[in-house]
């Protein structure tokens, strides 16, 4: 296997870069098993989870990662498990809010696409 944290490095630059410039383009990255749970609701599909992340209700969003881990996930698959955390500002906000997102990533001919991806707004107590 390639180097995974290289591959978990470039996926989430590309994946978050992408987010915050053109979500509808996110959905190249994902199949039609792939499963979406955004908050704690499941949602399968690529067309399904693209429609999702298009209609979130804000306009501008920038992520910053603040950590990235990454682990095989199969021993004989070349997939894996990518966890992130990091702050994401929305609109004209100034207060940042706190996500940790976690993908599984399958190969795919010469790249990936997202099988599971988790995510959560982290809230203090």
């Amino acid at each position: 296997m390639s180097d995974i944290n290289a591959i978990a490095k470039q996926f989430t630059d590309f994946y978050y870069s992408t987010f915050d410039t053109n979500r509808a383009s996110l959905q190249s990255l994902y199949r039609e098993q792939s499963m979406l749970s955004w908050e704690g609701s499941p949602i399968l599909g690529a067309a399904n989870i693209s429609d999702k992340l298009t209609t979130l209700p804000f306009q501008t969003v920038q992520h910053k990662i603040t950590t990235l881990d990454a682990q095989p996930s199969s021993p004989t698959v070349a997939s894996l498990i990518v966890s992130v955390t990091g702050l994401l500002l929305v609109d004209d906000s100034t207060n940042p809010l706190q996500f940790s997102q976690v993908f599984q990533l399958i190969p795919d001919g010469g790249s990936y696409y997202v099988y599971n991806d988790i995510f959560r707004l982290n809230y203090g107590a």
